[in-house]
C-alpha cells in the first residue's frame, strides 16, 4: 500500500467543499485515509479502497491514503502491508476509515485494542472539525474507543455485536444490517459490507448513477442497507450482470427527462428493440425501459415537491408534458 502524505488532521483550512451525504456533485478533491491496524482483514480494507480507486478512475476527485502507527502492517491473512506513518492533512470534505481487525474467537474482555491514544484522538479530531469516520467491522470498536459511537446508532460483524454492546453500552447496536449512518459516523457489518458502505458513499457524494457505474465495473451488485429510506431505482433495478441493459440504464440514468425512443435505447445496447425489451424486462424483475424511466422521473419528482415545489413544477422538471401522468404515478404508489 503506498504511504500517507504530510501533515495532520486538521481544519482543512484553504479547502472548501461539503460534507458526505449531501446527495451534490461535489468537485472538490476528497482524501480518503485508511487507518490500517496490526491482523488488517484484507478484504475489510481492499473492497472500499476498490470502490473509490475505481471512481478515481472514471475521473471522480478521490485520493487514497494509507496510515498506520508503524510503517510495517501484518494482515490477518499473511500479506504484510506498507502504509505511511504521517497523517494527510484531513478537512470536512475527506473520509477517515478503519478497517476491521482479526479478532480472537469469544469476547475478551481484557483484549487491548490494537491502536494507541495518537490515532484514538485522530479520530475524535477528525469528527469534531465536521469530517466523516467510517469502519469495517471490528474497525467499530476503534471508533467506540474514541467516544464517536455514544448515543449514536451503529453496526459490525455479527460475531463482535455482543462485544461491541457491551464495551460500549452507550452505542445502539443495530443488528443484521449492511450498515449505518448517523452524524457523520458510518459503520458496516465487515467484510464485503464495507464495498456496500463504500457504494453508499459514492451514491451520496456524486449520485446514485456514479455509485451503479463503480458497482457495475467492479462487477458485484449495487445493494442498499433496508433499512435506510427506500433505494434509490437507479441502484435498486442494477442487481444484474447483462451488459447491455446496463448501457441503456446508464443512457437512461443521466436522460430520463428527455424523450427516449426504444430505438435510441436498443441503439445504445447494441440490440434490437424486441430483445431489448425481454432482456431489460428479465434483468429488472419485470420493468420494461419506459417504466425504468418513469420510476425513475417519479423519484425525483417526489424529491422535489417534498421540498417544496407543485406537482406541476415537479411533472415539468422531469420531463412530463403535463402533471396528469405525474398524479397518476402517485396515486399507484
Amino acid at each position: 500500500m503506498g504511504g500517507a502524505g504530510h501533515g495532520g488532521v486538521g481544519d482543512g483550512a484553504g479547502r472548501r467543499g461539503r460534507s458526505w451525504g449531501l446527495g451534490d456533485d461535489v468537485r472538490v478533491t476528497c482524501r480518503i485515509a485508511f487507518l490500517l491496524v496490526p491482523g488488517v482483514h484484507l478484504l475489510d480494507l481492499a473492497g472500499p479502497a476498490q470502490v473509490f480507486g475505481t471512481a478515481a478512475a472514471f475521473g471522480y476527485p478521490y485520493e487514497l491514503h494509507y496510515v498506520a502507527e508503524r510503517e510495517s502492517v501484518p494482515s490477518a491473512q499473511g500479506l504484510p502491508l506498507q502504509a505511511g506513518t504521517v497523517w494527510p492533512e484531513l478537512g470536512v470534505d475527506d473520509l477517515l476509515v478503519v478497517p476491521g481487525w482479526h479478532v480472537p474467537d469469544g469476547p475478551d474482555p481484557d483484549l487491548p485494542l490494537p491502536l494507541g491514544p495518537a490515532s484514538l484522538e485522530a479520530l475524535r479530531a477528525h469528527h469534531a472539525v465536521g469530517g466523516t469516520v467510517a469502519s469495517v467491522c471490528a474497525g467499530a470498536q476503534a471508533l467506540g474507543a474514541a467516544g464517536l459511537l455514544d448515543g449514536r446508532r451503529c453496526t459490525t460483524h455479527h460475531d463482535l455485536q455482543d462485544e461491541l454492546a457491551r464495551r460500549h453500552p452507550r452505542a445502539h447496536v443495530v443488528r443484521d444490517v449492511l450498515f449505518t449512518t448517523d452524524d457523520r459516523v458510518v459503520t458496516s457489518a465487515g467484510i464485503a459490507s464495507g464495498i456496500d458502505l463504500a457504494l453508499h458513499l459514492v451514491a451520496g457524494r456524486h449520485g446514485p448513477a456514479a455509485a451503479a457505474q463503480v458497482a457495475r465495473d467492479m462487477v458485484v451488485y449495487a445493494r442498499r442497507n433496508g433499512h435506510e429510506p427506500q433505494a434509490s431505482a437507479m441502484l435498486r433495478y442494477r442487481s444484474h450482470l447483462d451488459d447491455s441493459v446496463h448501457r441503456v440504464q446508464d443512457l437512461i440514468d443521466t436522460r430520463f427527462a428527455e424523450a427516449l425512443p426504444l430505438a435510441r435505447l436498443a441503439a445504445a445496447g447494441g440490440v434490437s428493440e424486441r430483445t431489448l425489451t425481454r432482456a431489460f424486462t428479465r434483468a429488472t424483475g419485470g420493468l420494461t425501459p419506459l417504466r425504468y424511466q418513469q420510476a425513475l422521473r417519479l423519484e425525483r419528482a417526489e424529491h422535489l415537491i417534498s421540498h417544496g415545489a407543485t406537482v406541476e413544477a415537479a411533472a415539468r422538471d422531469v420531463g412530463f408534458d403535463d402533471a396528469r401522468m405525474l398524479r397518476r404515478l402517485r396515486s399507484r404508489g
